[in-house]
């Protein structure tokens, strides 16, 4: 099978290089990609309101572009948020790939009974703009900023808001931050909870390799 060379883009600033390639090892670990992981600059808290992504999306641009260049076969802005897919794909003529309408279109292929485990306040446009009036569910973690996922109380309240939506009846439960996925969020929450859970850099790979591969 032939490996692709994809790009990815992280939004949350960090010179850990464990950090910075935690998702393209997901990746790699799941589909045939050769992955190059680089990060927009200034934002060590990532994107987790309307001002971080506005910062966000001329950097998000910049660096897309500068990969086509590279020679990509395509890119991921590994964000639930999307910022600047939309001005990304109007620039580059390789397929580009968000996490938020990646994970809201894998779990609409189980569900029309979705719940948003959210890190931010509400629910993000780009996965909004999937659902549609199939969002049924949404709640927000205790949580400022991804970094906080990562502690004991932040595993504890995904836990907890993911139980309030399936008791709210979802009948599938989509992550809203790739935050979550460097800690296995969706199959810890998923043993717990007892419904699928949709992990967004793992839903980001499924679209980028339907993609290319056909």
């Amino acid at each position: 099978m032939k490996t692709f060379n994809i790009g990815l883009i992280r939004v949350l600033t960090t010179e850990d290089e464990e950090v910075l390639n935690a998702h393209g090892k997901i990746l790699e670990n799941n589909f045939p990609f050769r992955v190059e992981s680089r990060c927009i600059p200034d934002q060590y808290t990532g994107v987790h309101s309307e001002e971080t992504h506005r910062k966000a999306v001329p950097k998000v641009v910049k660096l897309a572009v500068d990969m086509e260049k590279k020679g990509k076969d395509g890119v991921i802005i590994s964000c639930a948020g999307d910022p600047g897919l939309e001005e990304a794909r109007a620039e580059l003529q390789i397929p580009v790939v968000g996490a938020g309408a990646a994970v809201a279109s894998i779990a609409l292929g189980y569900s029309r009974k979705v719940g948003v485990l959210n890190l931010t306040e509400s629910t993000p446009e780009a996965i909004k703009d999937i659902l549609g009036k199939h969002l049924l569910a949404e709640e927000t973690v205790e949580a400022e900023n991804t970094l906080d996922l990562m502690k004991p109380e932040g595993m504890q309240s995904m836990l907890e808001c993911s139980l309030k939506l399936k008791k709210a009846g979802a009948e599938v439960i989509a992550l809203a931050c790739t935050g979550m996925s460097t800690m296995n969020a969706a199959g810890k929450i998923r043993e717990k909870v007892g419904i699928p859970v949709i992990d967004p850099v793992v839903a980001e790979g499924m679209i980028m390799l339907s993609l290319l591969k056909f």
